[in-house]
């Protein structure tokens, strides 16, 4: 699930081991994905298919995962990490080059959400897209006197005190390059300087600086204004008709959660079996129901019974929205914490 990144987190795991006692005959596959981000269901149908017993780990944090896949602590069969992390695995051939002979429901993941995962995944080898998104801006129309299109509506002092800001280093520094016209994995150190003095110029307008909380504020209409992931938006305007959501002109990020196979798995072919199966149409439409966050699968699109979420420009921007959006990419070690201390020097900023 999309979290913010470079979040110092405590390791998460919760281990879900489906049909304990169980013989199944064609062994097993060992899991790693986020908390909170399957419909169990489609676990169990799985297990029943193919007779291949499940192992299901949960991670909370793209940076928890990776140096547990990296050191083999565990063999993880299949793993669904982040678009920046898979772009980093790659770099350090830590992924197998996938076999889509043994995925021929990857025909259903649209080609719109493949170009997109081209940004960190070229020709994408390596990863299947299983759940997407934006980040953009949720503003309450009964509080906002215009209609809002543009980045600058959270660095205007009208709104001073009902602003509520993306904990979020990646986040919160790519809205500020964005705005500035610069792209969101600039390595530049001068473009990154500037975006931190627009965020100390902004800092003394914001609320607060939140990640889960901007729902819950924004639904109960403690702010005016706040910076959300498209799958949250969704969910808040159910409870709150007066919010909106937009992706601002200048653009900003387009995130996917991908599957993927560490080198180090020990039973590949059962791993591609989990993708395929996760690209059916029907178990896509049940994660997508259970989780709301976007699916990139056409077949399950079209199952959707609700039209308004079918056909909501929110959790299926076009590619008029898509265009003028980035994937964050793995941008070194060295680049991640000139990052990280630009936003930390903008936190203790007065």
């Amino acid at each position: 699930m999309k979290k913010a990144l470079f979040a110092g987190a405590l390791l998460g795991v919760s281990l879900f081991l489906a049909g304990c006692g169980k013989k199944y005959a064609n062994g097993e596959v060992v899991v790693y994905n986020w908390g909170e981000y399957i419909n169990e269901e489609v676990i169990d149908m799985f297990e029943k298919e193919y007779d291949i017993k499940v192992v299901y780990d949960e991670f909370t944090e793209n940076e928890d995962m990776y140096p547990i896949i990296k050191t083999g602590a565990v063999n993880y069969d299949v793993i669904c990490p982040s678009d920046y992390m898979i772009n980093r695995m790659i770099q350090e051939d830590m992924l197998y080059e996938l076999n889509l002979d043994n995925i021929p429901n990857y025909k259903n993941i649209d080609k719109t959400y493949l170009q997109s995962a081209e940004e960190f995944d070229p020709g994408n080898k390596y990863s299947v897209p299983y759940c997407w998104g934006t980040l953009g801006i949720l503003y309450n129309r009964t509080m906002v006197e215009e209609p809002v299109t543009s980045w600058s509506a959270i660095f205007d002092e009208h709104y001073s005190g009902n602003i509520l800001m993306m904990d979020s280093v990646r986040d919160g520094m790519g809205i500020a390059l964005k705005y500035l016209g610069y792209s969101m994995n600039t390595a530049d150190e001068n473009q990154l300087e500037e975006a931190k003095q627009l965020l100390v110029s902004q800092r003394p307008l914001v609320q607060g600086y939140f990640v889960d909380e901007v729902r819950n504020k924004m639904i109960g209409n403690e702010a005016a204004i706040g910076v959300i992931y498209s799958g949250e938006a969704i969910y808040t305007q159910r409870e709150n008709s007066d919010l909106v959501y937009v992706v601002p002109d200048e653009g900003s990020n387009v995130w996917i959660d991908s599957w993927a196979i560490p080198k180090n798995a020990k039973n590949k072919e059962n791993a591609e079996k989990w993708i395929d199966f996760m690209c059916r149409g029907d178990i896509a439409l049940l994660n997508f129901e259970e989780i709301t966050y976007s699916t990139p699968n056409t077949a399950a699109r079209e199952m959707i019974k609700d039209e308004d979420i079918k056909n909501s420009t929110i959790a299926f921007p076009g590619r008029d929205i898509l265009d003028r959006c980035e994937s964050y990419r793995y941008l070194t070690t060295d680049v991640e914490a000139m990052y990280m201390k630009k936003w930390n020097e903008m936190k203790v900023s007065n």
